[in-house]
Order: C-alpha cells, then sequence, then structure tokens
C-alpha cells in the first residue's frame, strides 16, 4: 500500500494532485505503453457482440476499443472549438495522447465470451470478491500488467482517474437476493455483477482519489442504495464521461453496422423501433433526412458506410459540457453530456442492437456455450492449482492472501479462443498434446 500511495512519477508537475503543465510526453507514454500492452492485443480475439470466429469483417474488442479512442479525440476536439472562448475548460479538456490511454484501456478488463463470462467468472467468484470487467481493467492497468513489478502498466494518476468508470467498491454495492444462493443451476443470470471495482484494488482508489479534497472525495465515492438491485456509483469524473459517450456512440451506431451488413436485422423492425419513435421526437437533422438513412443504411457496404459516418457525426456535434457545483475540482466539475434529441436517438439505437442481436437466441446460444466452458474451467482449476495453472500462475497462487483470485486473473485473461482450446485440452480426450503451453 504504501507503493501506492508513493508519487509514482517525480517529474510530473501538480496542482492539486494532477498534472497542469506540459503533460503530454507522460500521457504519450501512457498511450504507448497500453498500445503496445498483452492485454490490449488479446482483445483481437474477444467477442465484442458477435462471436469471434464467425467473420473476419464485424468487429472485436479490439476494433471496439479502436473506434471508441478515435471517436474520443474527435469529441474532444470539437469540444475544444466549441469552448474556444472558454480558458478553463480549455485548460482541463483531455489532450488526444490522453484520452486515447483511456479509451483503448476501457475494455482491457473483460474476459472470454463478453458479458456471459463476466457473469459466469462472478458466478465462482462472488465469496472472493466478485468479478467484474471494469474492474478487472484497473487492476490491469494498476497491477497485473506487465512495465512494472507492481504497478501495472505504471500509468499517470489523471489516466487512471479516467479508466475509473464506476469509482465504488463491489462490498459496498453488492446486493444480492436474500434466495441467490437456490440458483445454482445452469441459468447463472441472477450473478450478474455491480457494476464496481473489486475489493482488492481499494488502495489503488485511494492512490487515485488522494489528491481531491475530504468532500470531493466523499461525493466522488457516493453510492445511490436500490431495492432488490445492486447499488450503484453517482459520479465520474470529467475524462470518463467523454470516453464513455464515445463507447455507447460505438456500440449504439457501428454495432449497427455490423448487424445490417450481417443480416441479422431487418427494415421492418428497424422502421417500427426506431425510425417511428426518431420522427415521433419532432424535428431533427436525422427526421429531416429520414430518407437518406433508410435508403443508406440498408444499401451495399460502401453506401452504408455514409450513413453511419454522417449519424456518427451527428452525435458528436451535440455534445455539451456541464458544470456540477457540488464539487470543487474541475475534474469532477464538468462532465461531458449528450444532448436532446441526439440522447435519445443513440437510447433508440442501442436499445435496438440489444433487443435485435445481443438478445436474440442465436448469440445467446454462444454466450452460453461460453458461461459454461468458463464454469467447468474455474471449477477444475479451483480443485486441482497447483497441477494445471500455468507455472508463473501457481507460484502466485501460493503467495495470494486470496488465491482464487489468482485463477480469475487467469481465466480473465485468456481470449474466446485460448479458453475454448483449454477447455478441449482438459476435456476432449482426443484434444491435447504436451507441446501446447497452457
Amino acid at each position: 500500500m504504501n507503493e501506492w500511495l508513493a508519487r509514482r512519477h517525480s517529474k510530473e508537475q501538480y496542482r492539486g494532485g494532477f498534472i497542469v503543465t506540459t503533460p503530454e510526453g507522460n500521457y504519450q507514454r501512457d498511450r504507448a505503453r497500453v498500445i503496445h500492452s498483452s492485454a490490449l492485443r488479446s482483445l483481437q480475439s474477444k467477442t465484442q457482440v458477435l462471436g469471434v470466429g464467425e467473420s473476419d469483417f464485424y468487429r472485436t474488442r479490439l476494433t471496439h476499443s479502436l473506434e471508441v479512442a478515435q471517436i474520443s479525440s474527435g469529441i474532444c476536439e470539437t469540444l475544444r472549438d466549441k469552448y474556444q472562448n472558454d480558458a478553463e475548460i480549455q485548460h482541463w479538456l483531455p489532450s488526444m495522447s490522453l484520452i486515447e490511454a483511456i479509451a483503448l484501456s476501457h475494455d482491457l478488463g473483460h474476459p472470454p465470451f463478453g458479458h456471459g463470462g463476466e457473469i459466469a467468472l462472478n458466478h465462482m467468484m462472488h465469496r472472493h470478491g466478485g468479478f467484474e470487467g471494469n474492474g478487472q481493467t484497473l487492476r490491469i492497468i494498476a497491477r497485473l500488467g506487465e512495465y512494472s513489478p507492481e504497478q501495472g502498466f505504471n500509468l499517470t494518476r489523471r489516466t487512471l482517474l479516467g479508466v475509473l468508470k464506476y469509482p465504488v467498491l463491489y462490498s459496498d454495492v453488492a446486493n444480492y437476493p436474500d434466495n441467490i444462493e437456490q440458483h445454482e443451476s445452469s441459468n447463472i443470470s441472477c450473478w450478474e455483477p455491480p457494476k464496481c471495482i473489486m475489493d482488492d484494488e481499494a488502495e489503488i482508489l485511494e492512490w487515485i482519489v488522494e489528491p481531491f479534497s475530504s468532500q470531493d472525495r466523499q461525493q466522488f465515492r457516493a453510492i445511490k442504495k436500490q431495492n432488490n438491485r445492486h447499488h450503484r456509483a453517482t459520479c465520474k469524473a470529467f475524462d470518463t464521461s467523454i470516453m464513455e459517450i464515445a463507447d455507447d456512440i460505438a456500440y449504439g451506431v457501428h454495432d449497427l453496422e455490423d448487424a445490417l451488413t450481417m443480416r441479422l436485422v431487418d427494415f421492418h423492425h428497424w422502421k417500427k423501433e426506431v425510425i417511428e419513435p426518431i420522427m415521433a421526437l419532432g424535428d431533427n437533422d436525422i427526421s429531416r433526412e429520414i430518407e437518406f438513412y433508410n435508403q443508406k443504411l440498408f444499401a451495399d457496404k460502401k453506401t452504408r458506410k455514409h450513413a453511419i459516418s454522417k449519424l456518427v457525426g451527428f452525435l458528436v456535434r451535440h455534445i455539451e459540457i456541464q458544470r456540477r457545483t457540488q464539487f470543487d475540482h474541475p475534474l469532477l466539475t464538468y462532465q461531458a453530456i449528450l444532448t436532446s434529441p441526439a440522447n435519445k436517438i443513440l437510447d433508440l439505437l442501442k436499445a435496438f442492437i440489444f433487443k435485435h442481436v445481443i438478445k436474440s437466441p442465436e448469440v445467446q446460444a454462444l454466450e452460453f456455450k461460453g458461461q459454461q466452458m468458463i464454469l467447468r474451467l474455474f471449477e477444475v482449476l479451483s480443485e486441482n492449482p497447483l497441477r494445471l495453472l500455468p507455472e508463473e500462475h501457481q507460484q502466485l497462487y501460493q503467495k495470494s492472501h486470496n488465491p482464487q483470485r489468482v485463477i480469475c486473473d487467469y481465466i480473465a485473461s485468456l481470449t474466446d479462443s485460448q479458453a475454448t482450446k483449454l477447455y478441449h485440452k482438459l476435456f476432449t480426450p482426443s484434444s491435447g498434446s504436451i507441446f501446447e503451453r497452457l
């Protein structure tokens, strides 16, 4: 813990604990470390929405992360131009290197098989501190990454703050139904994790927010209590708010492009569930050109790209900055928001993808299969850790105060294909070889 309370970057200059002068070289280094990390490379074989291996065209977690980085930097440039006469906002808007480092990092903690894999790991870890993909991201960049023995990528404090989507601990927000232990069946959807970081990273959270005033720290970590569901965080930092809008745009628009290209959605549902509600919003840039979007989105690939690009541009132009009065520090005071009607249109796109792609029986079948593989792998590795874990993980397991976390880290680091190969190596008699490294 003492290492985390120490200032790790002695050459940085601080005001209120966060870099404000000549920071670009530090943020360029942060971005470089993320780009060259094994965790980022592994995203090329992790599910975004559609299963890896079905086609070479559609997006993986890696291409999604690249698009989030590009959209994030585009948002910053748009805001820099929009608020060119506001010196305070200009001062605190993240640089391109900083926002791209944050955006490229945002999905590093996602396990194999997407959200289904996340639920499976949380199910196996609920007595050992839980699992959540965003929390695992912080764990990778601040603890597990390969650039330092103890501090992961050893990134600047502001980059870590930007990646911190949910500044609350698992034990503070987990709120499962009283009878959840009775749901020990093949349907484990009730074990969806709260949005949080894991308790093992409590000291990292303390270090990130240390420069803020005690009032800001308390407010930033505030929790909204909810009945019969997980409690949730209520605040995020300025940089995080930019990245999250970019993430939502990439999900709602670019994943729509994949669904259209793969012919997973049809015009009838599109018209009823997206176009008609958009027209009901009244006059706006999209409704005025609705026939353009109807024709272009359902045309060939090149034509569709024109409409996708224009739709992203529309959303980015409708992003503004709000000031929150309950905070003192500018990194918590400022928030990027998507204004109406753009926010409502993006919500319609996200709901459309969720209903017709993510929740489709075909995608759910693949997610279920991945879940079952992860459950079985975790069970067997827990029963035989010093027999089946890779050697470096065996050493960590023996030293750890929470050895189940070591198993969780190992499985979460696997790509979809690596997890599948390991499953077959252990459970399919005709598969596996001593030349295949664990």
